[in-house]
């Protein structure tokens, strides 16, 4: 029992704080009134009684460890010291150690005056986090250039990957093997060089159905069965799936409803042959195609040909005749000739003419 409450003594002295100096509040400074005939009035200030009593109680919630020390070392000097006193002076003091540290760790609110500029504000297009950060003491760069010379450190790590480490690939490649008669279906998958994404676990599988073992009313069962995963324009059926967190499983998945869907297929009891096969999901596009008769052949060529030998020989016969028009000396003419003068008409020069009569008579001139 000793120890125990001389080891309690050693805590409480190693969480004994020093009084708290008392806070003196700033003093306000009032502008002065324009135009008052009145004197300034203040607040009336608090009676004695009522600090004291506040005083009292600021005192009475602080835990005096100088008392309960005393207590203490008389109760380990005391022979016949009482179990359950000892027990309640223990709780106490366990007590008010924690009611200390939990003072002491505990942060201090501080309120921040809003900047003009927003500067206390969280910038999400920063590179970096400047929270957990040494204060800047003018030896250094910002947080954000650190973190402009890290991304140029990446582009120079890829750079020389690309370089150096790339070629070496070259080593391992294999010559392309097509796939066989026993390699029917196609897996596909999406890689993010390393990166998480939520679809890098998709996996999409495409297979023909005259690729698969089944005879043409298995495959028009299995066309029915795919429904609007298929293409009847290509002939080509596409499955995905990412509902499982692997490639691996995504890929178990589609080879199991793959097996299922031809052990449907081939099973004879019902072949849904009073069902048609419904298309409405795929849209066909016509392809516009070079018409079959304009097509060069031989007899076209041939044709063609006479036509350019007889217009040759008409224009020949022209140009000896004389009546042939040349039609680079027209242009030439048409833009080398002087640009004629606008004619006036005859009812505006009469207009103008009576106009300038009607002034005469108006304005006699005058004789010096």
């Amino acid at each position: 029992m000793a120890s125990g409450v001389q080891s309690m003594r050693l805590c409480l002295r190693a969480f004994r704080q020093a009084p708290a100096p008392r806070r003196v509040g700033a003093r306000i400074y009032v502008a002065r009134r324009p135009f008052s005939s009145t004197p300034m009035q203040w607040r009336p200030a608090a009676k004695k009684d009522e600090a004291d009593e506040m005083e009292a109680d600021e005192e009475d919630d602080e835990l005096d460890t100088t008392e309960m020390e005393r207590s203490l070392q008389a109760a380990l000097r005391d022979p016949d010291i009482d179990l359950q006193a000892s027990t309640r002076t223990q709780e106490q003091l366990v007590g008010g150690a924690s009611a200390i540290v939990s003072n002491a760790l505990k942060q201090p609110n501080i309120f921040l005056a809003k900047s003009f500029w927003h500067e206390d504000e969280d910038d999400p297009d920063l590179l970096t986090d400047e929270r957990d950060e040494d204060p800047f003491d003018e030896d250094d760069i910002m947080a954000m250039a650190h973190g402009k010379f890290e991304e140029y450190r990446e582009y120079r790590e890829y750079a020389r990957i690309a370089a150096w480490e790339m070629p070496l690939l070259s080593k391992l490649a294999r010559p392309f093997e097509p796939p066989t008669a026993e390699e029917p279906l196609r897996f596909r998958y999406t890689s993010y060089m390393g990166e998480f994404h939520p679809a890098e676990n998709k996996v999409v599988v495409e297979f023909s159905p005259r690729d698969l073992p089944l005879d043409e009313a298995q495959q028009s069962k299995l066309k029915k069965l795919l429904g609007p995963r298929y293409n009847p324009e290509t002939h080509v059926a596409k499955i995905s799936c990412e509902q499982f967190e692997h490639q691996a499983q995504n890929k178990r998945y589609l080879g199991d409803l793959v097996d299922s869907l031809i052990a449907r297929a081939k099973d004879p009891s019902d072949m849904f042959e009073d069902i048609p096969l419904d298309t409405r999901h795929h849209t066909f596009k016509v392809k516009p195609k070079f018409p079959r008769e304009w097509r060069m052949s031989e007899e076209r060529r041939k044709f063609l040909d006479d036509t350019r030998q007889k217009s040759l020989l008409l224009d020949q016969a022209k140009e000896e005749a004389g009546s042939l028009i040349n039609g680079k000396e027209k242009i030439d003419q048409f833009f080398s000739a002087p640009r004629p003068q606008e004619k006036v008409p005859e009812f505006i020069r009469a207009q103008s003419s009576r106009l300038l009569s009607r002034g005469r008579h108006q304005h006699p001139p005058r004789h010096a």
